[in-house]
């Protein structure tokens, strides 16, 4: 099935990045001011979604849901769960990160809520590629990568195990108020492996 491909609003500089995960069989919504970053990309909207806000609405050629402007879900968190309505279960999300921290924030919590889905994603942005690894699976970052960090954001994690990188880890522990693994690096020639004994956590691959 395709990938789906979901545009918020916030700055993107470096397209060129961002276009090596993308291709022209995805699927593309755009959200309000997620438009644009239309001609940057490059790729017609499949699905447009706002409740037009801080972009008007284009009237495209294209599938439109307008929403209200008062309601519990951001623009891009309720294009998150229509497009897991429709079955989708591979997700790239850009546009999500930057200016307001608290959008940012709330945009994190949409690979939490992907995750608990049983969707794969993965959030871009011009520094980063930023996943969600939860117990049971070991994740791997490789040498295209200048720094990994490990967020335990819901403060729910345990037992962290990091190997082969500049700072090991064995069964660790990282609390909510002490994260203390940020910036490490893959020792040259090798591929870090990242697990957890119990919950989920962010892993933030840096270029």
């Amino acid at each position: 099935m395709k990938k789906c491909v979901i545009v918020g609003g916030a700055g993107i500089d470096n397209y060129y990045r961002i276009a090596d995960y993308l291709s022209g069989d995805d699927y593309f919504v755009y959200c309000d001011s997620g438009l644009k970053h239309l001609d940057a990309l490059g790729y017609e909207p499949d699905l447009l979604i706002g409740d037009w806000d801080s972009h008007e609405n284009p009237h495209l050629d294209a599938e439109t849901i307008t929403l209200p402007h008062i309601k519990d879900d951001t623009d891009s968190f309720f294009a998150v769960k229509e497009c897991v309505k429709r079955g989708f279960e591979e997700f790239i999300l850009i546009g999500m990160l930057g200016g307001r921290f608290d959008h940012s924030l709330g945009n994190l919590s949409a690979l939490l809520y992907l995750k608990e889905q049983g969707k794969k994603a993965v959030m871009l942005d011009d520094f980063s590629e930023i996943a969600v690894i939860e117990a049971g699976e070991t994740a791997c970052v490789d040498g295209n990568f200048s720094y990994f960090s490990l967020i335990n954001l819901t403060g729910d994690a345990h037992g962290f195990t990091i190997r082969n990188a500049l700072y090991p880890l064995d069964k660790a522990e990282i609390s909510w108020d002490w994260q203390y693994a940020v910036s490490n690096e893959v020792l040259p020639g090798e591929t870090a492996e990242i697990s957890l004994e119990s919950g989920r956590a962010l892993l933030f691959k840096v270029y």
